[in-house]
C-alpha cells in the first residue's frame, strides 16, 4: 500500500460505515468516520446475517462478540397466512456452517452496531466524530475536503459515502434520486419473549406468506426478544422512514384476517413503527474521482431477501482490499464498483421479485418456486467475497 490514498474519510457510522472502517484499519489505513448523530446507536430492529456476511465479520475477528449477542436459527420456514401450515423449510443453523463454512445469525441491530463500534473504537481510538453531519465536499487531484454543518473541515485522500438512502454524498455527486413507492407498507416491532405463551415462537426464521402481504418473525438477542415485520400492500404512501410510530390498532387491523398466532405477537408489542417501501433502479456509477458510495447510498434494496446489511458488508471488504493492493486510489474505487455493481443489482432485482412470491399464496406450484428460491440462496450465501481479483 502506498501513501497516495492512506487517509480515508467515511460519511456515516451505520453498519456499513463501521464495517468499512474496521476493514480499512485492519488493512493499515487511517480512517475518519463522520456521523451526524450525537450519540452512536441503531434503531430497534432485527437484522439477518447470512454466511456470506459472517465470513467477513469472522475475518475481522468478531466471531466471539457476535455469538455473545446473536441467535442462531435452526431453519427458515414458509408458513400459510391463515392455517399456519408449514409450506416449506430450509436448514440454517449447523447446516449453514457445514455447507458454507460460516453461520447464519439473527441480531438486534443495536447489538450488532455496538459490536462494530466497540471494535472500531478499540482499533482506532478517536476515529469516530459525532455530531458531524456532512454538508458538502470538494475534491482535487490531491485529495478531498469534507465540510460539516457545524463548520468543521476534514482532509483526506478518499471519501466514501456510507450515509444511507438519503445520502448527502450521493446527492452532491449525482443529484436527487428517484425512488418509487412499491405499493407496500411495512410494520415492525420488537417484543420480549417472557409474556408470550410457552414455545409460541419457534427457533426459526418464520415467513408467513399471504394474499397482498407477508409477515416475518424471528428471535434476536440470544432469544430474549422477537423481531416482527409485517408488510401489507397499500395504494399510496409518502414518508420513507422506518422510525415513524404507528398505532397498534392499525397494525392489528391490517392483519385482522391472519392467523391468531401473529395477532398475539402484535398485541404484545409495546411500540410499533410503520414505513413505506420504496424501490430504486441500479445506479450505473457509484463514484467520481476520489469519492464513491457504499451500501444503501448506492444500492438500497427492499428487505425481501434479508441482504441489505450483508451487501454493505461485502462492499466494505471489497473496497478495503481494492484500496490495499492498488497504487492509485481512484482506479481502485473503479475496480471496487466493477466487482460489486452486478451482484448488488441482481440482489435488488431478487428482492423486488419476492413481492410477488410472498404476496400470492398460491401453493399449487410452490415446489417449483421453492426450487428457484433455494438456488438463489445458494448463490447468495455461497459467495466468497475474499476470493476475488482486487487489482485493476
Amino acid at each position: 500500500m502506498t501513501t497516495e490514498h492512506r487517509n480515508i474519510i467515511i460519511a456515516g457510522a451505520g453498519l456499513g460505515g463501521l464495517t468499512l472502517a474496521l476493514c480499512l484499519v485492519r488493512a493499515g489505513f487511517t480512517v475518519t468516520v463522520l456521523e451526524q448523530a450525537r450519540t452512536l446507536g441503531e434503531v430497534g430492529a432485527g437484522v439477518q446475517i447470512s454466511a456470506n456476511g459472517a465470513r467477513v465479520l469472522y475475518h475481522l475477528g468478531l466471531a466471539d462478540a457476535l455469538k455473545a449477542v446473536a441467535f442462531t436459527p435452526e431453519r427458515g420456514e414458509l408458513r400459510h397466512w391463515q392455517s399456519g401450515e408449514t409450506l416449506s423449510s430450509r436448514p440454517l443453523g449447523k447446516e449453514s456452517e457445514a455447507t458454507f463454512g460460516f453461520p447464519y445469525f439473527h441480531l438486534h441491530r443495536a447489538d450488532f452496531h455496538q459490536v462494530l463500534a466497540d471494535a472500531v473504537t478499540a482499533a482506532a481510538p478517536g476515529a469516530i466524530h459525532l455530531g458531524a453531519k456532512v454538508a458538502r465536499f470538494d475534491q482535487s487531484d490531491d485529495g478531498v475536503t469534507v465540510r460539516t454543518q457545524d463548520g468543521r473541515a476534514f482532509q483526506g485522500d478518499i471519501l466514501v459515502g456510507c450515509d444511507g438512502i438519503h445520502s448527502t454524498v450521493r446527492g452532491q455527486l449525482f443529484g436527487p434520486d428517484a425512488p418509487r413507492f412499491t405499493g407496500c407498507v411495512a410494520w415492525r416491532a420488537i417484543l420480549p419473549v417472557a409474556p408470550l405463551p410457552p414455545s409460541h415462537v419457534r427457533p426459526v426464521a418464520s415467513n408467513w406468506i399471504g394474499l397482498g402481504g407477508h409477515f416475518v418473525h424471528y428471535y434476536v438477542r440470544r432469544g430474549e426478544l422477537v423481531n416482527c415485520v409485517g408488510v401489507m400492500e397499500q395504494d399510496e404512501w409518502q414518508a420513507e422512514s422506518w422510525s415513524t410510530e404507528g398505532a397498534k390498532a392499525e397494525f392489528l387491523k391490517d392483519f385482522g384476517d391472519w392467523h391468531e398466532d401473529l395477532k398475539i405477537l402484535i398485541r404484545n408489542a409495546e411500540t410499533c413503527f410503520r414505513w413505506g417501501l420504496f424501490d430504486r433502479d441500479p445506479m450505473p456509477r457509484w463514484g467520481m474521482g476520489r469519492v464513491t458510495l457504499l451500501g444503501d447510498a448506492c444500492h438500497a434494496m427492499l428487505p425481501f431477501m434479508a441482504q441489505g446489511a450483508v451487501m454493505a458488508i461485502e462492499d466494505a471488504y471489497t473496497l478495503s482490499q481494492c484500496l490495499a493492493v492498488a497504487t492509485n486510489g481512484p482506479a481502485a474505487m473503479r475496480r471496487y464498483e466493477d466487482l460489486r455493481r452486478q451482484r448488488t443489482a441482481t440482489v435488488q432485482q431478487m428482492s423486488r421479485n419476492n413481492i410477488q412470491f410472498f404476496h400470492h399464496a398460491d401453493i399449487r406450484n410452490l415446489a417449483e418456486r421453492m426450487g428457484k428460491h433455494r438456488a438463489a440462496h445458494l448463490w447468495l450465501y455461497g459467495f466468497d467475497v475474499t476470493d476475488q481479483e482486487f487489482t485493476t
